[in-house]
């Protein structure tokens, strides 16, 4: 009798350990982190048809993977702590709902856990020949490299121009999400994310005076806030752990934004972030022809206008506002003058949205002649002054 139990115990322990219903995103401790992990990388699927319980899937057992689809892989990057991303849950809840895909996971955090950096960052490219051979046995089911998508975050951003290189950039769309700055910093385009790694490469920098990557590395590059100090994260080292990841992480969270109905962020071709602010890049494009690019999952609206520019690289820049939903709408104020004395005075502006509130601003700084007018969701207006001589009224 105490055999039978024991052999039942022991088939129910192997049975939890091994065949869970709904498979997650590897959960290791720090403990891990201090000790290391070898790779290993783990497929999870998610599909409208059952967004929220993963399959796990590999070359040779698809699941309910659709080849004729689109397929959207997610890759992060380090975890130094070995928890799971707090954004992957509503990353792929943001993508199903926005469009009929197959989502894929792409959880290699036995790897990715460890408290030195540099081990994370050598196994990318194992990473990508990983994801290579499994890509490879998609297009043999009838997959079409034009419907593959990589979103990367930090070092994912790497690795998926790792796997695009592999295609000879014939990868439909890449996204890097503040890719990855130490140990690539200055390196050649093959050791790096590049915009020649798909047919539509877009980046979003959110950190790089710290964890992120400085220089373009997309067809078309996104600073918000000029890429530096993100609002609403902290300003001191008193802000505990998210002093460290917050500017880094706001990517992700500004990507997920653009998956909202009501938040459409966009975003302003400039040469710097000073001279967006000083309003001198209001328009986009030719005149009149092209739309601003927007943020995010519909970035590539602009594909075909920012891919045929000679180099095909653009920066942008914008605004946001400190939370959720991010999104800010930006008036430029010009004010005109007619006669030629200079006089001193005040000058009120009022705003009422749909709603009916009514949101309002004086300016009665003598030496500005323009105004960059910031107008944010549900809080008060704020006037932010731009260039020039003497105000005259």
């Amino acid at each position: 009798m105490l055999r039978l139990y024991f052999f039942i115990s022991l088939m129910c322990f192997v049975r939890s350990d091994t065949d869970e219903t709904c498979p997650s995103f590897t959960r290791l401790s720090f403990h891990s982190a201090v000790v290391g992990t070898g790779l290993r990388v783990k497929l999870m699927l998610y599909t409208r048809r059952d967004p929220t319980c993963a399959q796990v899937i590999n070359s040779t057992t698809l699941g309910n993977l659709n080849v004729t689809k689109k397929t959207t892989f997610i890759i992060h990057g380090f975890r130094p702590t070995g928890s799971p991303p707090v954004w992957i849950g509503d990353l792929v809840e943001g993508l199903l709902f926005v469009e009929d895909m197959n989502v894929i996971v792409v959880d290699w955090n036995r790897g990715a856990t460890t408290i030195l950096y540099n081990h994370a960052a050598d196994k990318c490219r194992k990473v990508a020949t990983v994801l290579k051979k499994f890509i490879d046995h998609l297009l043999a089911k009838g997959a079409s490299l034009d419907d593959i998508y990589m979103i990367g975050v930090s070092l994912g951003a790497h690795i998926s121009g790792f796997v695009g290189e592999a295609y000879n950039g014939k990868l439909g769309r890449i996204t890097g999400l503040d890719p990855a700055g130490p140990l690539f910093n200055g390196k050649p385009p093959e050791d790096r994310l590049d915009p020649s790694d798909a047919q539509f490469v877009d980046v979003i920098h959110s950190d790089i005076d710290a964890l992120g990557y400085k220089e373009p590395l997309g067809n078309i590059d996104f600073y918000p806030n000029g890429g530096l100090d993100q609002p609403g994260c902290p300003k001191t080292i008193f802000g505990g752990m998210q002093y460290f990841k917050c500017d880094h992480q706001k990517s992700v969270f500004l990507y997920l934004s653009s998956l909202r109905e009501n938040c459409t962020v966009t975003a302003y071709p400039c040469n710097s972030y000073r001279d967006y602010r000083n309003g001198k890049c209001v328009s986009c494009g030719i005149p009149q022809k092209e739309s601003c690019p927007l943020l995010g999952y519909y970035a590539d609206n602009s594909k075909d206008y920012l891919t045929e520019k000679d180099p095909p690289m653009t920066k942008a820049y914008f605004d946001t506002a400190d939370e959720k939903p991010f999104c800010i709408y930006h008036y430029f104020v010009d004010i005109i003058t007619w006669n030629k004395n200079v006089r001193r005075g005040t000058i009120t502006i009022k705003l009422k949205d749909k709603a009916g509130t009514t949101t309002e601003s004086k300016i009665d700084q003598p030496q500005l002649c323009r105004y960059d007018l910031v107008l944010m969701e549900n809080t008060e207006t704020d006037f932010q002054p731009i260039f020039c001589p003497k105000l005259q009224l």
